[in-house]
């Protein structure tokens, strides 16, 4: 399976266009809200060795506009991360114990692929600017992926989607984690491989079976489900890799704790890097299920993609690392 960057952008499906594209349409920012506190973390850990790796694209298959080079050697102390992405049970859970309310709720929207929808004509606000096919719809928040007529009943064991970075902070603060580095993130996805294009190895993802949840057929009007998935798959489908991580590409893309600038690896520090110090977006890591070779070759251990840290959609969720 060849891929292409073809049409790729910070707004395209792979990522999810910024809160902002659907606010002209009326909407207010909320106020800021206090973390929630005193939780439990459930989540089978990994512990991942102390070690050095080559961060960056050693593929070729870079997105220039991400920042993906110059490759770089990392060194990183030992560190524990969740073994699969922040399931829907886990965030009840949360929700159950803070009463926490995510941004999508406080906004009363968020971002729906189009064939995902499931909510009254009426709930849909329209089509984002350069990404016809991610709807704002009202109503559509973590509890109701697709929106009202949705549920996640009989999802438990997904991957929380329409969280905001904002959200998986709270998350965190709550549970006593925190979100991973964008350096953490990418060593731990490697599984131990040091410049492999993916968490397997350099086959593509579709080499003897399907490997991860990406999109199959004609993007976006036709998804032939070869992998059995239209979105979300359960955390533990597929194999893990190396290090025992659960699709950590594929399936959502990951929060990251770092601000964003194409250009941080051009002067990151060579050891326990943390990201820029300020900044306007926040890294989202991993590629989703809408990730396709036609358009999006984002599904790759070293490529990034972008999003206002209030921003939600149903292709994003996040795991944690141990403080």
């Amino acid at each position: 399976m060849a891929t292409s960057n073809a049409g790729c952008g910070p707004g395209c499906a792979c990522g999810a266009p910024e809160r902002s594209r659907f606010l002209a349409i009326g909407h207010s920012r909320p106020a800021a809200r206090p973390a929630a506190t005193d939780g439990r973390h459930t989540i089978e850990q990994s512990t991942i060795p102390p070690g050095t790796f080559t961060m960056g694209d050693s593929s070729g298959d870079r997105n220039p506009a991400d920042g993906e080079v110059p490759l770089h050697p990392v060194t990183l102390q030992r560190f524990s991360i969740d073994v699969t992405t922040v399931t829907n049970d886990d965030f009840a859970r949360f929700v159950d114990a803070s009463g926490y309310v995510t941004d999508a709720e406080t906004f009363g929207f968020s971002a729906v692929f189009h064939l995902a929808v499931q909510a009254p004509r009426e709930d849909v606000m329209g089509q984002a600017s350069g990404a016809p096919w991610w709807l704002g719809v009202r109503g559509a928040d973590w509890a109701h992926p697709g929106g009202r007529n949705s549920s996640i009943d009989g999802l438990g064991d997904h991957p929380v989607v329409h969280v905001s970075w904002n959200d998986a902070q709270a998350y965190c603060e709550w549970a006593g984690r925190r979100l991973p580095t964008e350096a953490q993130w990418e060593y731990a996805a490697r599984g131990g491989i040091d410049r492999a294009k993916y968490p397997w190895g350099d086959e593509e993802v579709d080499a003897g079976g399907w490997r991860a949840n990406i999109w199959q057929g004609d993007f976006p009007r036709v998804n032939t489900r070869e992998d059995g998935y239209l979105t979300t798959a359960p955390v533990r489908r597929f194999h893990p890799n190396g290090y025992g991580l659960w699709q950590p590409v594929g399936n959502v893309w990951e929060w990251c704790d770092d601000w964003f600038h194409p250009d941080y690896f051009r002067r990151s520090p060579d050891t326990d890097p943390e990201g820029p110090e300020s900044g306007t977006t926040r890294v989202l890591r991993g590629g989703s299920y809408l990730c396709h070779i036609s358009y999006c070759n984002r599904y790759r251990n070293s490529a990034r993609s972008q999003n206002t840290p209030d921003s939600s959609m149903g292709n994003a969720g996040f795991r944690t690392v141990a403080t």
